[in-house]
């Protein structure tokens, strides 16, 4: 990683963060105030968190090699039946299955600290979860947190999903079926938390989940601060379907100055699928999501709006530098399922990447249903702004099509270097144009 991280000292530095972004800064997109929380990026401090639950001190053993799943989670009971507090991970790797995190306990890793996940999926309780916009039976994550308000996971620690295994298990899996889906290599994400409210995930490291490796539902005000979120990219296995952040359903979300390498997508909204999307309760839009200073290295995207996603408002990227990345922006568009996706700005960008912004008609697990009234499906009001970048195989890849609608975009102060240099607009309903540069050639 020493490659990844060196490029980005260079390339994060040309992030500029001008005066017109501190500007923009106070409002979202649609002209509504960004609340003061976002502003916020203070770091936990575990002296106001109560008594302090090490686990060495409860019975767990510091032996890397014993799975001490129910050592670990009767001290978090012990921590939640007393009144709350800190449940920390002293120095040492210590290898568990699932674990159910509850009101009032929070989770401190220290800096030689790791937890470190059982390659056996027999060590993960099955329980009712949310999955590729579904509620369905399935395995329950490394880590696991529902319905809780005021949490935290901190520390320079680890959190080690050890997913080489469900990796090898996977690709063979295809290899045999080349149509196996997700759900049938049995796998765990790193970490779940649903129903919650003021959560902060701070300054650790998360590195090769079994599956995605951060999942939130429904909730509302979750920070990711200087995280370090990676699995393997290179080589063989690499990390399938190892979503950095999975956004689903949920407002209020700021993710500022992690780094970024996993095999799949980066920060990816998501919300349910399917023709009736919209009148399930288990479903739900993303509102108000800020991603801000961050490094993304190989990800499918600095941020995806997702196979699983179906409405999205107020999204901001700014001051993010991409080295290998596959897009800036990506819009998967399902046939099968009503999108609206609106007002988005990307701002203040560098780097390399494959693809600038993008639409993709997707229809894997397709199953579009009768529905007379089905809502037609738009992507408007997108603008992006001060960008600085190199593309593989194009910046502007948005494709007209008969399943969807492109509404209002703007590109402002672009210089963009691809294969191409085109940037065909007539089929948007609307289109702002100045000082956009691509291949050093000026486009009208």
């Amino acid at each position: 990683m020493i490659k990844y991280l060196t490029a980005f000292i260079f390339i994060f530095t040309a992030c500029h963060v001008t005066a017109y972004s501190k500007s923009q800064n106070e409002k979202f997109p649609d002209g509504s105030v960004i609340p003061s929380w976002f502003t916020d990026t203070t770091q936990v401090n575990i002296n106001k968190l109560g008594k302090q639950y090490v686990i060495t001190d409860y019975g767990v053993i510091k032996d890397s090699s014993v799975i001490q799943t129910d050592r670990i989670q009767s001290v978090i009971d012990r921590c939640h039946n007393e009144g709350g507090g800190v449940v920390v991970i002293p120095s040492g790797t210590y290898l568990t299955g699932s674990l159910f995190f509850k009101q009032g306990t929070n989770l401190y890793i220290t800096n030689n600290g790791k937890i470190k996940g059982s390659d056996a999926i027999t060590n993960y309780k099955i329980k009712r979860t949310r999955l590729e916009g579904m509620t369905t039976n399935y395995f329950a994550a490394l880590i696991n947190v529902d319905g809780v308000k005021d949490f935290s996971i901190f520390g320079k620690g680890t959190i080690d999903g050890n997913g080489l295994k469900y990796y090898d298990e996977f690709w063979l899996r295809r290899k045999v079926n080349p149509k196996c889906t997700n759900l049938e290599a049995l796998r765990p994400r790193m970490l779940y938390i649903s129903n919650s409210y003021d959560v902060k995930i701070c300054g650790v490291r998360m590195i090769n989940s079994g599956f995605w490796t951060n999942h939130i539902y429904k909730c509302n005000k979750v920070k990711y601060l200087g995280c370090y979120i990676y699995s393997q990219t290179d080589g063989y296995p690499k990390g399938p379907s190892t979503d950095a952040i999975d956004i689903d359903a949920c407002e209020n979300v700021m993710i500022n100055n992690c780094f970024i390498n996993v095999n799949d997508d980066g920060v990816c909204l998501k919300g349910g699928k399917g023709t009736y999307v919209d009148k399930d309760s288990t479903n739900g839009p993303c509102r108000n999501i800020i991603v801000q200073n961050c490094k993304f290295a190989k990800a499918g995207g600095g941020i995806t709006f997702g196979s699983e996603c179906y409405d999205a408002t107020n999204i901001i990227m700014k001051n993010c530098a991409f080295n290998q990345t596959s897009n800036i922006l990506l819009f998967k568009m399902r046939p099968d399922t009503p999108q609206r996706y609106e007002y988005v700005r990307v701002e203040n960008c560098t780097g390399n990447t494959i693809y600038g912004i993008r639409t993709k008609i997707w229809t894997q697990f397709f199953d579009l249903k009768e529905r007379k009234d089905m809502p037609r499906s738009y992507v408007s009001n997108v603008e992006m702004r001060n960008i600085n970048i190199t593309c593989q195989k194009g910046f502007y890849q948005l494709k007209p099509s008969d399943k969807y609608d492109l509404g209002s975009f703007a590109f402002y102060d672009i210089n963009a270097h691809d294969p191409y240099g085109t940037m065909d607009t007539s089929f948007l309903k609307s289109c702002k144009i100045n000082n956009v540069r691509i291949n050093g050639d000026k486009i009208q």
